[in-house]
């Protein structure tokens, strides 16, 4: 593994480099066509419904919300500014009320100008769509419950009034939330036409805001992007025009062969990791081409807790133990793309983000400092306190090749500690839907998760809160199923504290009773790797969303 780290390394050197080069004659770049590829296609198109970073990527630049983050990179990219808001929101009580004045002038894709009733019908929306969010984010609306509730019948007047005269729009919610206005920038508040269907669009595309929009869609084959043509950048801070005239983006390539193609400039970019047998030789041959990224995302193992074995805390704790950390991190390409991770929360967002409860020597009442390594003899003692041990097990994984090797991995440490245990390979384009849904009956799955902003929230409350479970549904993002009166609590008084200070005491708390009831396996904290062909200038990344594809040239 050292040469592939002295590669990436190198990589992250020639990253320097490039980044801001040729900025001054960014209007010589405009024109083209930016090539991408993925191994398949996100699903649906409603932005206020798919819930997959492949298409947040895109609706980054298709669709608008109030607030947007700023498209800058390094640590500005997390802060706020306005986007079909004039300006930041007021909050005279402190986080109960939140107030938004609505921009003139800006146009959909169709021509249609953004008007007070396209924001009210948007956030309506999201309850009768059944947004992954809809809870968590933005369930704290007066009026959200009833939503919920009676989807059909929803109506938000007394948590989103307007003023036509000042153009004003006032959300009121039933405690404070600071977090808010992170919650309206994220994509699934985009603002659409308020004619848009009320159920998920599915491959047909909503009219958007952004500087381009999608003109064709097959999920097999291919997605075409073009110039929105009424489009004109109202604040370049939130959404700048684009460089390149068209996007297109094909689906169907392997992992192997995408990185290939981007190597031979068949395209410019290709989502999803790099396969482990090709990032020495992207180090050590394409230095110039390579970008290694921090992100605040991680890979984890959600264990259903209300389907056997992992209904027993015991077996869930068991895994936990018997995890091989940097076993994973070298699966998933070494020390330069990942760390072992103990908490479900990535370094960066908690203090103390290193200590580990579950490694040799250590527990949740004597946590190490860091992870030593697994204890597979405390797991296999569990597993049998559990009286769990000899059940079949079946671990879901996505069908790439990192994915699969991973999984390949915990197969045979399930099987060390007394499980009967198999893998399922279930393709990308439904592996999230399908573990979520309860009707599957998805004992143990493995998948990534990032930010949508940076707190803590993202991790805790909404991958473990109980208003994120929903049976029998593709959008249960609380895949764990896992509802604690306790843990609930205290999220909530976090979620309502302004003061940071207080707030982040109360995320310390909730993330110490989740590690003792363990509802997943935290795995590895990851960066990434972005490979872009020799044409592709003005590399452009933001921690929230990765490359941008506007800020881009093709040359």
């Amino acid at each position: 593994m050292r040469p592939l780290r002295l590669g990436l390394a190198l990589a992250v050197a020639g990253m320097a480099c490039l980044h801001g080069a040729g900025v001054a004659r960014a209007a010589d770049h405009r024109g083209g066509t930016l090539r991408l590829t993925a191994r398949a296609s996100a699903g649906t198109l409603d932005p206020q419904i798919d819930y997959d970073t492949m298409y947040m990527q895109l609706f980054n630049i298709v669709y608008d919300g109030l607030l947007n983050f700023r498209k800058a990179q390094g640590p500005a990219g997390s802060e706020l500014v306005p986007d079909l808001a004039e300006s930041l929101p007021d909050t005279p009580d402190g986080g109960r009320t939140w107030i938004f004045t609505l921009r003139r002038g800006v146009r959909f894709s169709d021509g249609r100008e953004v008007g007070l009733d396209d924001v009210v019908a948007s956030l309506r929306r999201i309850f009768i769509v059944g947004s992954p969010t809809a809870g968590s984010f933005y369930g704290g609306i007066i009026g959200a419950d009833d939503c919920m509730r009676d989807p059909a019948h929803c109506t938000l007047a007394d948590g989103v009034q307007t003023d036509p005269a000042t153009r004003r729009i006032t959300i009121r919610l039933k405690e404070p939330d600071a977090e808010f206005p992170q919650k309206i920038a994220f994509p699934h508040a985009s603002i659409l036409p308020a004619d848009t269907p009320l159920h998920d669009v599915g491959n047909s595309p909503i009219p958007g805001t952004g500087p381009y929009h999608i003109v064709a869609y097959d999920p097999q084959q291919h997605m075409q992007l073009a110039r929105n043509p009424y489009f004109h950048a109202w604040n370049n801070d939130a959404q700048p025009d684009g460089y390149v005239d068209a996007i297109s983006y094909d689906f169907g390539l392997s992992d192997e062969d995408a990185v290939t193609a981007v190597e031979n400039g068949q395209y410019d970019w290709a989502f999803g990791n790099k396969p482990l047998d090709r990032l020495g030789e992207l180090g050590a041959r394409y230095t110039a081409q390579v970008h290694v990224q921090p992100l605040y995302g991680l890979y984890f193992m959600p264990m259903n807790v209300n389907l056997p074995p992992f209904n027993n805390i015991k077996a869930r704790q068991a895994v936990n133990y018997a995890l091989d950390r940097r076993a994973m991190t070298i699966l998933v390409g070494g020390g330069a793309l990942g760390a072992p991770l103990c908490s479900m929360v990535p370094p960066g967002l908690l203090p103390n983000d290193g200590q580990c409860a579950y490694t040799r020597d250590a527990s949740p009442d004597h946590p190490a400092p860091a992870w030593r390594g697994p204890d597979l003899e405390r797991a296999r003692q569990l597993v049998r306190e559990s009286g769990t041990a000899g059940q079949d097990v079946t671990l879901v994984v996505p069908a790439n090749a990192v994915d699969m090797s991973m999984g390949t991995y915990v197969r045979g440490m399930l099987q060390a500690i007394g499980y009967n245990a198999h893998v399922r390979n279930v393709s990308k384009t439904i592996h999230s839907t399908y573990i979520e849904n309860t009707d599957n009956h998805v004992q143990i799955s493995l998948r990534e998760w990032y930010a949508d902003y940076p707190s803590p929230s993202n991790f805790l409350d909404t991958l473990f809160g109980c208003e994120n479970f929903h049976p029998h549904s593709d959008s249960s993002i609380n895949i764990s199923g896992f509802c604690n009166a306790q843990v609930q609590q205290v999220m909530d008084r976090a979620r309502a504290t302004v003061d940071p200070d207080a707030a982040r005491a109360l995320w310390i708390q909730a993330n110490d009773l989740i590690t003792r009831d363990s509802p997943a396996v935290p795995v590895i904290h990851m960066n990434y790797v972005d490979l872009v062909s020799k044409r592709l200038g003005n590399y452009f990344y933001t921690t929230l969303y990765h490359m941008i594809f506007s800020q881009v040239w093709v040359q």
